[in-house]
């Protein structure tokens, strides 16, 4: 197993430890995974292919899809 798969199953691990917290103790540590997987997304991308990649961002957009939307919605991009 490769150090970017490995750091990407910790991020997981967090992020997953980040959604037991009570929702007013998330947005710090949601905010710093949120800034800490786009490193990640280009480390897998040097050592894997574009499929894993895609596979990893889906699950991020996934995890993260209600504050993005709020992100995009408070940005006007949304309606």
């Amino acid at each position: 197993m490769t150090a970017s798969l490995i750091l990407a199953a910790l991020w997981v691990l967090a992020a997953t430890g980040v959604a037991f917290l009570p929702m007013r103790y998330q947005y710090i540590p949601g905010l710093a995974l949120l800034i800490a997987a786009v490193p990640l997304l280009v480390f897998l991308a040097n050592q894997h292919s574009v499929w894993i990649v895609l596979a990893v961002l889906a699950a991020i957009l996934s995890m993260f899809r209600r504050p993005l939307k709020a992100l995009l919605r408070h940005w006007k991009v949304l309606k």
